[in-house]
């Protein structure tokens, strides 16, 4: 996404919402996000780190996570990396599973888009790939965002998994 999209705020849904930053989490707590939302999604990068380098990562004051609440209760989070200077990633994105298919993905997914573009921001990426949810890359073509390339994720008999870069790199 090269420019501030021109769409309307996505509404969020009726219910008891809140975005609030996790500034410095706990180890424990960031780890239990991106276990619970990232395990369906084969989310592995994250919990291969060790402790140390883990928390220098998510403390580092160019790392944003947000957490969606519902009713008080942790639903989702939200991961911005400004450290591209004005290049800014959303580098995780995602919804614990009991609070998937209620529109809270798209409410999400709008709201880190905003986030994310500041007065030094010139694009906003984010990264999908097979292992993710089916509806996830139209959800971000939706948001905005343009297909620039493709990866197909393979598992391996032993459960590793590799990335593989398809034919098509353009679309």
């Amino acid at each position: 996404m090269d420019a501030r999209p021109r769409r309307p705020t996505v509404a969020a849904p009726l219910r008891k919402l809140a975005v609030l930053r996790a500034e410095k989490p706990t180890l424990s707590f960031y780890r239990y996000l991106y276990e619970t939302i990232g395990r369906p999604w084969l989310w592995t990068d994250r919990r291969d780190m060790s402790d140390d380098d883990l928390t220098a990562l998510i403390h580092d004051d160019k790392i944003e996570i947000y957490v969606l609440y519902v009713a008080g209760v942790p639903a989702g989070f939200t991961e911005l990396d400004f450290r591209g200077e004005t290049r800014v990633e959303i580098t995780h994105l995602g919804l614990v599973p009991e609070f998937t298919g209620q529109g809270l993905g798209r409410f999400l997914l709008n709201w880190s888009v905003d986030a994310a573009w500041r007065a030094e921001t010139r694009v906003v990426v984010v990264e999908t790939d097979t292992a993710d949810n089916p509806r996830a890359l139209g959800m971000y073509q939706r948001a905005g965002f343009n297909v620039v390339g493709r990866t197909e994720i393979e598992q391996e008999p032993h459960g590793a998994l590799t990335n593989q870069p398809s034919p098509s790199q353009d679309l």
